[in-house]
């Protein structure tokens, strides 16, 4: 249940890992796909072209490899096994400055802060997607990784300490949930603040080119920052789900949709599958009306739709017969079927009607 980067790739490039912690509950493995379909967009209307911005991102094309094992690795406990994840240059931060993305870290993680703050004590107790995790638990698991992360940043050494302590734990994800359900409401989200304000602040001194330790090998900055927002976003998705509330989305999505491209290749690893040697043509449509494109737009495969569902897709909040995705080609419908971009077990996830879209 507890996900590490590897080290260096083959090229000298770290290697990063999709997420820094898994955002799923206790029975969910982190939601998922059942089968792979052919989807035309429907709700939210056709891909809209020529539209005011467009921003292509190329990752590195994916190439054969093992099953398991290789260069750029993770290591999860709970998963026992190393499998391969994505360069430091896909993974992290889309191309966004790096003061741009620790904003955008802050503004995702005020969005969830809104969200829970007038609730009632019987609404931090709702149950969430994630079997056996409350709205409390959701909250209480990011103020737990946000305390962390900022140790990471200023206290490598100390961290390191309590890194260890961490994984010695009979079950390290309820250990770490155990102080948060200790805690009122109110005093569950004053703790949370009081960490993001923290990790805030790290941020504010990090040199973007630094490597930190975490949960294994040191990953480097950006995919650090990018990962806490991905965090951030699918936690709160589950708390909106658990209290039927519908979040606006934003252009933070793009940090989530690049990491969803990046550890396409993962994604097969995770489930020791050998990933496709061919490449797959995306295109979203922003929540501004923009278009972001990652890789080459002759592909044969390709995913377009709306960037909220591709990213609720990718972090296995959604099955995708539950989206406007338009998936064409075998290998694309493959990927959807398979795509996480976190790490740890892949698990049944989100059943197909579960989150049916609303009426046109």
């Amino acid at each position: 249940m507890w996900a590490f980067a590897g080290p260096p790739t083959a090229q000298g490039r770290l290697g990063a890992r999709p997420s820094l912690c898994p955002p799923w509950g206790p029975g969910t493995r982190g939601g998922g796909n059942r089968r792979p379909a052919k989807h035309s967009a429907g709700r939210r209307g056709a891909l809209a072209r020529g539209t005011r911005t467009s921003r292509r991102v190329t990752p590195r094309r994916d190439r054969p490899g093992p099953a398991l094992g290789g260069t750029g690795r993770l290591w999860a406990r709970g998963f026992g096994q190393h499998v391969g994840v994505p360069s430091e240059q896909e993974a992290g931060g889309a191309g966004a400055g790096w003061d741009q993305l620790r904003l955008d870290l802050v503004a995702e993680q005020a969005s969830l802060d809104e969200l829970v703050a007038g609730l009632s004590p019987n609404q931090w107790a709702v149950p969430t997607p994630a079997p056996g995790w409350t709205v409390a638990d959701h909250v209480g698991h990011l103020a737990w990784f946000d305390a962390r992360a900022a140790m990471a940043v200023t206290d490598p050494e100390g961290f390191s300490r309590l890194a260890r302590s961490d994984l010695e734990a009979d079950d390290p994800m309820e250990a770490h949930l155990a102080r948060s359900r200790s805690l009122s409401p109110a005093g569950l989200l004053a703790w949370w603040r009081k960490e993001r304000r923290r990790l805030a602040a790290a941020l504010a001194r990090l040199e973007p080119g630094r490597r930190l330790a975490w949960y294994g090998p040191e990953m480097g900055a950006r995919s650090f920052v990018t990962a806490r927002l991905m965090e951030a976003w699918a936690h709160g998705q589950d708390v909106a789900d658990a209290l039927g509330r519908r979040r606006a989305p934003t252009d933070r999505l793009r940090h989530v949709a690049h990491l969803g491209v990046a550890t396409r290749r993962y994604s097969y690893l995770a489930r020791g599958l050998q990933p496709p040697v061919s490449g797959v043509y995306v295109e979203l449509a922003s929540p501004s009306g923009g278009r972001w494109e990652w890789g080459w737009p002759g592909e044969a495969d390709q995913v377009r739709g709306p960037a909220e569902d591709f990213c609720l897709v990718v972090t296995r909040r959604r099955h995708l017969d539950d989206t406007a995705l338009e998936v064409r080609g075998e290998g694309a419908r493959t990927w959807m079927a398979v795509a996480q971009a976190f790490a740890g077990p892949p698990g049944p996830g989100r059943a197909p009607g579960q989150f049916p879209p609303p009426a046109p």
